[in-house]
């Protein structure tokens, strides 16, 4: 009897995921809340045939040679800029992700960070625990309205489309950017495209869709938010360094803008230290705009299916990198 492929785990993921690993393979687990250690990857993918990693997990040439043995590296993430695909697509390994299982949960939380800051949520919450409310008042904890006001997304991929037709239920203007003009959703939703400084100049809300490539590095700094309404909420549910965060907390505290909501941050995690985390008019959160039962699960199922059907020869539902299956093949 043939033996099964030896895959490792980088982190426990949902038990959907396991349970289909551990049908189909030999599965080691790194069982630890943090990413494992550098050393610690290294050495265990030696032997390793399959690879699930997370967005946390640098995945580079040099480890993929330590790998002699890997054909697939399965990305627990809609993103990829961990891995170094081109390495990989040299040395015939095949790289997946897992896309359009998380739109619809982050383009909720997107609305949920631009409705928290909007409103002055998080700020209000502490308010109160820190025995502060006294009496009803006008002036207390004083928001914006989502309710008809233009919303700015910058990058119109799955999630920023499905965060744009969340904001018609609001009754609200969207305005668009991206490296490409999508007409048809235009005429379907009504959006209206426009350049970057544009957007920026006219939006009550912008909301950060798009992957972090070096064309997208620092793409909202100093001289962006500076166009900006001073009563603007900036919110990012992408990759934390789309935006300069320094900019962005001189801008917080200058009052260029009114507020920022960050799922995101460069780097993860943010040090406890960190400005940002001193301002009330700044919500930042554990990069969890995925994480509702339901999505993590899914996750970690289509995680699990595309390892398995790279590792058996069979083109995955999601690979990144296709072509390495054709150059496999004998001809």
């Amino acid at each position: 009897m043939e033996a099964l492929p030896r895959v490792y785990v980088t982190r426990l993921i949902p038990r959907a995921g396991m349970d289909l690993l551990r049908g189909c393979a030999q599965v080691k687990v790194w069982e630890g809340e943090l990413p494992p250690p550098r050393e610690v990857l290294m050495a265990e993918v030696r032997a390793a045939e399959g690879l699930l990693s997370l967005l946390t997990d640098q995945i580079d040439a040099e480890l993929m040679d330590a790998a002699a043995q890997l054909r697939v590296i399965s990305n627990y993430a809609i993103g990829y800029d961990n891995i170094d695909v081109p390495a990989a697509t040299e040395r015939g390994i095949m790289v997946c992700h897992t896309p359009g299982i998380l739109t619809d949960t982050t383009a909720d939380f997107a609305f949920t960070l631009l409705a928290c800051v909007g409103r002055r949520v998080v700020e209000a919450v502490r308010y109160v625990r820190e025995g502060k409310w006294k009496t009803w008042g006008p002036m207390l904890c004083l928001g914006h309205d989502l309710y008809g006001a233009t919303l700015g997304l910058i990058g119109l991929g799955r999630i920023g489309s499905a965060v744009a037709k969340r904001a018609s239920g609001f009754q609200m203007r969207v305005l668009y950017y991206d490296v490409e003009r999508i007409p048809a959703l235009e005429n379907e939703l009504g959006l209206v495209y426009t350049d970057l400084d544009s957007l920026l100049e006219h939006s009550d809300f912008v909301s950060l869709h798009t992957p972090l490539t070096a064309e997208t590095y620092h793409l909202i700094g100093a001289p962006q938010l500076k166009l900006m309404k001073k009563t603007a909420i900036l919110v990012n549910t992408s990759r934390g360094a789309v935006i300069d965060e320094q900019a962005l907390y001189e801008a917080l505290v200058s009052g260029e803008i009114a507020g920022a909501g960050l799922d995101v941050t460069d780097p993860e995690p943010i040090d406890a230290d960190d400005p940002l985390l001193q301002l009330d008019n700044c919500v930042v959160v554990p990069h969890i705009a995925s994480a509702s039962v339901a999505a993590r699960t899914l996750m970690a199922t289509l995680a699990a299916e595309n390892l398995v059907a790279g590792l058996q020869g069979r083109m995955p539902r999601n690979p990144v990198n296709p072509e390495v299956l054709d150059l496999r093949r004998p001809r």
